[in-house]
């Protein structure tokens, strides 16, 4: 049976941030869906209830003994991880994309002064600033409107208040860290390496924070991998034992 890799994605964008992945990994069922305050559900605010709510509809897909491998970007990555801490699923695996800066760190009042930026800024303005500087790093196809910087102060701040390592602390699930080589959010990959037990970490090279978006044939093939893991040891990773690197 093919497993059901679940795609989450990460701030100020939509579902459609891993768009054509399932063509890239044709191994597995893929799904995709928004978070509360974007997309199809933009009208939610990101609320813990509403974020539950959101994983707890995706992971209903399952069919009965087949496989989950839960993928989360950025902010999609550390919601994976926090829903994973809060309901203890039933996973193959847990996958986190560029989501390993703790953020008790000072880098995140960098994302807190973003947040009173923006209330100056403008959405409008700030969205027109930051389009251009994506499209500047090669990422043309996803141009998100203002209105997915509605829900940025709410989800952060969950993210500041309790996404740091110890939130791994006693999962179960393996867990798997794919970081871009110059992304700013890996500085503490360690630390959630450690946390979660010894969890596998894998770099892409060149790539940045954008990764998934800039190097989608380079994330599948680490995917692949994980999802080859979970075929030739029914779910049981032997890289659970392996120690970070």
């Amino acid at each position: 049976m093919k497993p059901l890799v679940i795609l989450v994605h990460g701030t100020r964008i939509t579902k459609e941030e891993w768009a054509g992945y399932d063509e890239l990994l044709p191994q597995a069922e893929v799904h995709a869906f928004d978070l509360p305050g974007h997309g199809d559900r933009q009208e939610l605010r990101c609320t813990r209830t509403h974020i539950l709510d959101a994983f707890d509809a995706a992971l209903a897909r399952r069919r009965p003994g087949q496989p989950v491998i839960l993928v989360g970007h950025s902010l999609g990555g550390y919601f994976s991880m926090w829903y994973v801490a809060r309901r203890r699923p039933d996973l193959a695996a847990l996958v986190l994309v560029g989501a390993t800066a703790d953020p008790a760190r000072p880098l995140a009042a960098v994302y807190r002064g973003f947040a009173k930026l923006l209330d100056w800024v403008g959405a409008e303005r700030m969205t027109r600033f930051v389009n251009r500087v994506v499209r500047l790093v090669g990422v043309k196809e996803v141009q998100p409107g203002p209105e997915l910087y509605e829900a940025l102060g709410e989800a952060w701040q969950l993210v500041f208040d309790e996404c740091g390592p110890e939130r791994l602390h006693g999962v179960e699930t393996p867990v798997w860290i794919i970081n871009g080589q110059w992304d700013q959010m890996r500085l503490d990959a360690r630390a959630y390496a450690e946390a979660a037990g010894g969890a596998q970490q894998m770099i892409v090279p060149g790539a940045t924070h954008l990764l998934p978006l800039t190097h989608p044939e380079q994330l599948a093939e680490r995917l692949r991998t994980i999802c080859a893991s979970v075929a030739g040891s029914s779910g049981v990773f032997a890289a659970r034992e392996t120690k970070s690197a």
